[in-house]
């Protein structure tokens, strides 16, 4: 076991996939001389050349097009967007292209691509640059959309991104870059489509995923103290959604609290609670809480911005409102 942050182990990944199977490349705004924007990508430069870690002009559109159409040709492309507020530029060619060509092909295109990079808030980057778009993807048929949470997560996940052989969006977070866990020094992959109960418990479930989860295991701790257990389980996957996972541990804990740093309308929150209250409506003993951002886009000052992100406190008071207690 060695402890390594959540970029090292991104680029250990790539790295791995690349050193086994030839037709993997890495595609981006300077994922190569300046080794990422966000240093992901750190040495592959050097052991790969230019030829398979490509630095790419300010277009996301063009090189995502590209992307799609070299796996269209054999090729598997990691294609990294230095944040997915950028991929909006290119939406058109991942979901009208990546997204759908294997359907509209009759099969005879698969597209083995993924699109990389951090989501969500960072802080103070404003509007513009604090949009979460898991819920986004999800929505598109022939999409798989990963969230890990986790450097042990995110490295067993990407390898399994890049093997599959549809088309997957990767979505990290710039504030878990260097977060820090201890690995195994031997291979190993997860499976999409498969959430992970983190923690245990008979009280209530929480479902979330991403960065945000880290206020439901601080208000997990917070509720210990005062005998509450709460269950955790981190969805990993949005696209497809582990329902099972979620329906056995609601009729266990009688009780569902979601977490998702998002807008409220048209949510995974949204879309988990109507699953759960048609499959498992008489095991729930109280509705169904969910904990979002607020409606509106994120705000640039701290103090606004401290408001509009959710905190551990807000889990906490809504694992106890669906336990009926003060």
């Amino acid at each position: 076991m060695t402890e390594k942050t959540f970029r090292e182990v991104l680029a250990e990944a790539m790295s791995e996939e690349m050193r086994r199977d030839e037709s993997i490349y890495l595609m981006g705004e300077e994922v190569a001389e300046y080794n990422g924007a966000y240093k992901a990508s750190k040495g592959m430069l050097d052991e790969f050349g230019p030829k398979r870690v490509i630095d790419t002009p300010i277009s996301e559109n063009g090189f995502a097009g590209i992307g799609v159409g070299s796996a269209m040709n054999g090729n598997r492309p990691i294609i990294e967007f230095m944040t997915f507020n950028f991929s909006l530029v290119a939406i058109d060619q991942i979901i009208n292209n990546a997204a759908k060509m294997r359907q509209m092909s009759g099969g005879q295109w698969n597209i083995p691509i993924v699109f990389r990079g951090p989501t969500a808030s960072a802080g103070q980057l404003a509007a513009t640059h604090s949009q979460a778009f898991e819920s986004w993807y999800a929505n598109c048929p022939g999409l798989k959309v990963i969230v890990p949470s986790n450097p042990y997560d995110a490295k067993g996940l990407l390898k399994s991104a890049i093997r599959d052989n549809d088309p997957v969006i990767f979505m990290e977070s710039e504030q878990m870059y260097g977060d820090k866990m201890e690995m195994p020094d031997s291979e190993y992959l997860i499976p999409i489509g498969v959430a992970d109960v983190k923690r245990e418990g008979k009280d209530c479930t929480i479902v979330s995923f991403g960065k945000i989860i880290k206020q439901a295991y601080a208000a997990a701790e917070k509720l210990a103290k005062e005998g509450i257990e709460v269950e955790i389980i981190d969805l990993r996957t949005v696209r497809p959604l582990d329902y099972e996972t979620v329906l056995k541990s609601v009729k266990k804990t009688n009780r569902l609290v979601i977490l998702e740093e998002a807008w409220p309308f048209g949510s995974v929150a949204s879309e988990i609670t109507y699953m759960v209250q048609q499959k498992a409506f008489d095991h729930l003993d109280a509705p169904i809480k969910r904990i979002t951002t607020p409606d509106v886009p994120a705000p640039f000052s701290s103090e606004l911005f401290n408001e509009w992100f959710p905190k551990a406190d807000e889990v906490v008071k809504a694992v106890k409102s669906v336990l009926y207690v003060k």
